[in-house]
């Protein structure tokens, strides 16, 4: 760990902004593969964290072990203590209600938005 590093528990970023930072610099594999991340709950007081994975994640055969590669990494952290990480079964949602997470990450299906806003249709100039 480095100073200043999102491991690092001096930080004054919130401990879910540091995750987040840390799920895209250490997981990129989860963007690439059209997956998607979210950090539920970050709670310096008591440790616990809960990730949620999607989009790609959601049904894919190596999520159990992105889940537990996150799950040990982030139980290296001093301020953290229990990690959840949750993946939906293929075709479910766990309700990722928001187009961008807090890093500004386009968590739609893939990364590539919905349908519609590629597509204006017939009636767009």
């Amino acid at each position: 760990m480095t100073i200043g590093s999102p491991e690092d528990p001096d930080s004054e970023e919130p401990l879910a902004e540091r995750i987040e930072t840390w799920l895209v610099q250490q997981m990129p594999i989860i963007q690439m593969h059209g997956g998607t991340s979210s950090v539920r709950k970050a709670d310096p007081e008591t440790g616990e964290v809960v990730v949620e994975l999607g989009g790609g994640c959601s049904g894919c055969d190596v999520s159990e072990v992105t889940s537990g590669n996150i799950e040990a990494d982030l139980l290296k952290w001093p301020e953290v203590e229990d990690v959840t990480v949750r993946v939906p079964e293929s075709g479910e949602t766990l309700g990722v209600d928001q187009a961008e997470s807090i890093m500004g990450v386009d968590r739609t299906e893939g990364g590539r938005g919905d349908w519609g806003s590629s597509n204006p249709g017939k009636d767009h100039l």
